[in-house]
């Protein structure tokens, strides 16, 4: 269990250059109490808010971006 453990620390570490998400689903609470269902699959984004309908970018998935960094693609839309 030792070595699992070890190697775990190193994968986290490492995160940029070993994880890569290809797909997930998050809630965001955004403002007003309202929350915003969040998707990345393989390379693009999708979000159930307004803004996203009309421009394929809103600032839920750009925080997301920023969230994960390098283990998705940015800025590609659905």
């Amino acid at each position: 269990m030792i070595g699992k453990i070890e190697k775990a620390k190193i994968y986290a570490a490492e995160r940029d250059e070993r994880i890569h998400f290809q797909s997930l689903q998050v809630s965001i609470l955004g403002e007003n109490d309202a929350t915003h269902q969040v998707k990345y699959d393989d390379g693009h984004w999708d979000c159930d808010c307004n803004y996203f309908v009309s421009h394929q970018v809103c600032s839920h998935t750009m925080a997301m971006e920023r969230i994960l960094g390098s283990m998705v693609e940015l800025g590609v839309p659905a």
